[in-house]
């Protein structure tokens, strides 16, 4: 078994009403549920907005911080999953799923050494 990564991107902008999220959390609760009582889970974090990036950098042993994310764009990262699959198409039919729910791309990437 393998770990994967399954980043979900999402459009920044605001977050959606209510009655459009709900039923998406709800869906993407239920496939949770599903990837624990498979055993396929690791672990997944939601992340907030990409304006309350910081980015750190060395120079010359001292930190230089910029606010915002580190590559400016349209999408970023809004939340992640890593799943436990035999193989990628087993993790890819894991993010097929939850970009259906989300309706947002999902990048599936293997994790090195795991």
């Amino acid at each position: 078994m393998r770990e994967y990564l399954l980043s979900i991107y999402q459009p920044d902008g605001p977050t959606p009403p209510p009655e459009s999220l709900e039923p998406i959390m709800a869906e993407l609760g239920a496939i949770n549920d599903e990837l624990k009582a498979s055993g396929a889970w690791v672990f997944d974090l939601g992340l907030h907005p990409p304006d309350t990036a910081t980015v750190v950098r060395d120079h010359d042993g001292d930190a230089l911080v910029t606010d915002g994310p580190y590559v400016e764009g349209k999408e970023h990262v809004g939340g992640f999953t890593v799943v436990r699959a035999p193989d990628l198409d087993a993790a890819m039919e894991w993010a097929r799923r939850i970009s259906a729910a989300t309706t947002l791309p999902i990048e599936v990437r293997p994790v090195a050494g795991g």
